[in-house]
């Protein structure tokens, strides 16, 4: 889609080599679709397994070739040259080259060109190990495909994560921003009433403090928002120089609508690792088949067919004649018949280990059945407690707003001190980051049960109806955040003593 034009991940082994091509300069916004199709696009790790499902499929073609004959082709010099003379002597123990004429000595030569044919045919009839090899690659290859889809599906939930994660992050910031007006407007108000004469150097001094802690609480949300950009960007195998951020903000996904019953059911039906097992059981026992063909009778045709032909002659006295002609044609037809009558036992221990194997997939197949109802219950039990985490949550939001606002104005008529401003701006700002927490929580328990059970019926939640206009700005806490620099720690230690 255009939205996703440029995020295409890079060549696989590229390898940045100066800081320019790592450097940020693309932030681009992505709901939480795009992430998801993006993971499904980019990702490294799902690319390598659809290459093994390609292995798999190409070793499965590779087993079903059994069932075709073979033929073969081989030449015997294509053309071919043999020359050279040979002396031999039948009368003396040495022979005089400065007598040649010697009766006692023979003197022959070779010279012949030629070429030759050889074509093989064979085709097995009978072959106890044929079935076995392609029953065991044609589930190899069904295995394959179902880790492709197990990996699809982990690699979706752990890019919703990633994404719950950032949008957290961003609430932190969020948080850690108004925390640090709040703590400001303190700051001022005390120093206000110092100068004024109603407050004590402690009420400032108190407010100070508030003000480096929520800086502090800043600090760690931008940390960790920067972290949570970058954790998605290398999930989703994005170009080097592009980092994503949240479109979408933090709210709930909606209500889960199956009972728990109804989820476990749906997960025993949706997940591939059972059948996975289920393959490995037929994997081992094809191979537990394929071990006793060993010991079976094989039984194939083959047809042999042979041309040669060569001009000239070999081991003649004087000149070869060279329009002397040879020409040979043969075929041999036959069956071959090839049976291992006793082999010490080998077969049959191999065999009974491959379904001593089948018999452990099994045990397998009911520990995975088990921990897939536990994933289940975790993921659902886990969102009931989230429910009431929220309401809690919201509750403690609306109340500690309501106190601080009641503090700072005690604190302002002069009936209040600045520690019940800070305490109460302390909790509000708790309140608001476990309410965030909560929404995480929340979202993330919604995307395991949706991952685990394979089902989507959740509804959504009804939005609220929002006025067009943003809200009038207060000026009184409506104040500047100022960062803080990154300096020299060594600078902070010498002032520290």
């Amino acid at each position: 889609p255009a939205e996703l034009d440029g995020l295409q991940a890079p060549a696989p082994l590229a390898l940045p080599t100066t800081p320019s091509q790592v450097r940020i300069v693309d932030y681009r916004p992505l709901r939480l679709n795009q992430v998801e199709k993006l993971v499904e696009v980019n990702s490294p790790q799902l690319k390598a397994i659809a290459s093994q499902v390609e292995q798999a499929k190409s070793n499965l073609r590779a087993q079903i070739s059994a069932w075709y004959p073979t033929l073969n082709l081989s030449t015997d010099g294509f053309p071919s040259r043999s020359f050279g003379s040979r002396t031999q002597n039948y009368g003396s123990e040495f022979v005089t080259p400065n007598n040649p004429y010697d009766s006692n000595t023979f003197k022959s030569q070779t010279q012949i060109y030629g070429a030759g044919a050889r074509l093989q045919f064979n085709w097995d009839l009978i072959n106890p190990q044929r079935v076995p090899q392609i029953a065991a690659a044609r589930d190899q290859f069904e295995k394959a495909k179902n880790q492709y889809l197990i990996t699809l599906r982990e690699l979706r939930l752990q890019a919703a994560s990633a994404y719950f994660l950032l949008q957290n992050s961003d609430d932190q910031v969020r948080i850690g921003k108004s925390a640090v007006q709040s703590s400001s407007v303190s700051l001022r108000d005390a120093r206000a009433r110092l100068q004024a004469g109603v407050a004590t150097k402690l009420d400032v001094m108190e407010a100070e403090t508030q003000l480096a802690r929520d800086q502090q609480k800043l600090t760690d949300g931008m940390l960790q928002q920067a972290l949570a950009r970058r954790d998605i960007a290398r999930l989703l195998d994005l170009p080097q120089n592009v980092t994503p951020t949240a479109a979408d903000p933090s709210t709930l996904l909606g209500v889960w609508q199956p009972s728990l019953q109804e989820s476990v059911i749906a997960a025993y039906a949706f997940r591939e690792e059972l059948s996975n097992l289920i393959l490995d059981v037929s994997i081992a026992n094809s191979n537990a088949n394929n071990a006793i063909g060993n010991v079976q009778p094989f039984l194939s045709i083959f047809s042999n067919s042979g041309w040669d032909k060569t001009f000239g002659q070999s081991n003649v006295s004087g000149p070869a004649n060279m329009g002397y002609v040879v020409e040979i044609l043969n075929q041999d037809i036959g069956l071959n018949l090839k049976w291992n009558l006793f082999d010490g036992g080998r077969a049959a221990a191999q065999a009974r280990q491959q379904r001593q194997l089948a018999t452990e997939n099994t045990y397998k197949f009911s520990s995975q059945r088990d921990q897939i109802r536990y994933e289940v219950e975790q993921a659902y039990y886990s969102l009931q407690a989230q429910i009431r985490n929220l309401i809690t949550t919201s509750r403690q939001v609306l109340s500690t707003r309501e106190s601080l606002r009641l503090a700072r104005l005690r604190f302002q008529a002069g009936v209040g001190t600045q520690r019940n401003v800070v305490d109460s701006q302390r909790d509000a700002t708790t309140a608001e980051v476990e309410y965030s927490n909560a929404v995480g929580r929340y979202n993330t328990n919604v995307a395991q049960l949706r991952r685990r059970t394979g089902l989507d019926q959740v509804l959504r939640c009804t939005p609220t109806k929002l006025p067009a206009l943003p809200p009038n700005k207060d000026p009184i806490t409506d104040v500047p955040v100022i960062p803080v620099p990154t300096n020299s720690p060594c600078l902070v230690q010498a002032v520290s003593r």
